[in-house]
């Protein structure tokens, strides 16, 4: 389950100046949208060489996510929202973020300003890691043999971090986005190092699952959320504790064929969670969602969705 950002991870503007105990940092640079494991290894090579020369060390990422900036139209469904996604940086063990904003005068700045005037002339970096395929500047011409080069010039070491491999195959954000689209939670998990959850706020829903037998939470997820719809065996943190549970993640085609709505059924729990915040994580996938031909037929399905869920959940 996520933790929260300890005291001493500070969260920067892009404009602000860095205090005297962040001076000369190293920053691993990117997006970190997942913070996976391939973005956890950029930044602990920026660790290593923040220790090396005893700075602290801060990632160095952009909101919104620049793909949504160019065609919001066709924004990319975020694995961790910047609230989340900085959660998550702050348990990697370094000393704070720095949050530029992605907009049209960042878009435009050319590769050379980025790193004379913001790198060099606004933080003082003493180093810098980026992944192999990290660019930047206008029309993407920063690759990261263009920062090494720049690094010599101005003063600053650049690491640059090869790919982590999955079974042959590099990890991305990308890749995690089409695992979960297709249902392959735990190979999402495998990249991420740990599982996916969502963080959502509880309401009110038509309360049909109590009538059923099976009350639940309920979670309007952002529309952007791209996850295949069906049947999950999830463990969710309340303010009460975690529980195991099983999840439908869909349109309801038996009732309402409504909008995507994630219900959760928590296993022995009692209680009232609407207007908290929960997070759900998401540890197996069991089935499609399907339209049942009575109410009966759906029960008996939900009786069996719950056992597998409860083995699922008892695997290591």
């Amino acid at each position: 389950m996520q933790t929260s950002p300890t005291p001493a991870f500070a969260i920067l503007a892009g404009a602000d100046t860095l205090p005297a105990g962040l001076a000369r940092p190293v920053l691993a640079i990117g997006n970190f949208d997942g913070v996976h494991r391939g973005h956890q290894a950029v930044i602990a090579a920026a660790r290593r060489m923040a220790e090396e020369a005893g700075v602290a060390t801060l990632a160095m990422t952009f909101e919104p996510h620049p793909r949504t900036f160019f065609n919001p139209a066709n924004a990319p469904f975020r694995l961790t929202p910047e609230p989340e996604k900085l959660r998550w940086l702050a348990t990697t063990g370094i000393q704070g973020a720095i949050v530029l904003t992605f907009d049209a005068a960042l878009a435009g700045m050319e590769a050379e300003a980025f790193v004379r005037d913001i790198l060099v002339g606004r933080y003082n970096i003493s180093g810098a890691t980026v992944g192999f395929d990290f660019h930047f500047g206008r029309a993407r011409a920063g690759s990261p043999a263009f920062l090494k080069h720049a690094g010599a010039r101005y003063g600053f070491k650049v690491e640059i971090v090869e790919a982590t491999l999955d079974e042959g195959d590099p990890i991305s954000s990308t890749a995690v986005r089409d695992a979960l689209a297709n249902g392959q939670v735990g190979h999402a998990a495998h990249m991420l190092g740990r599982p996916f959850s969502i963080r959502a706020e509880v309401i009110h829903g038509d309360a049909r699952g109590r009538t059923l037998g099976f009350p639940t939470a309920n979670l309007a997820l952002a529309s952007g959320v791209h996850i295949q719809h069906g049947i999950y065996a999830v463990r969710a943190a309340t303010r009460a504790g975690v529980f195991g549970g099983v999840a439908n993640y869909g349109r309801r085609p038996t009732f309402d064929n409504g909008p995507p709505l994630l219900e959760v059924h928590l296993f022995d729990f009692s209680g009232d969670l609407y207007g908290e915040v929960i997070e759900v994580e998401f540890l197996a996938y069991l089935r499609p969602e399907m339209k049942f031909p009575h109410v009966d037929a759906l029960i008996t399905q939900m009786n069996e969705d719950a056992r597998r869920a409860r083995e699922a959940l008892s695997r290591p």
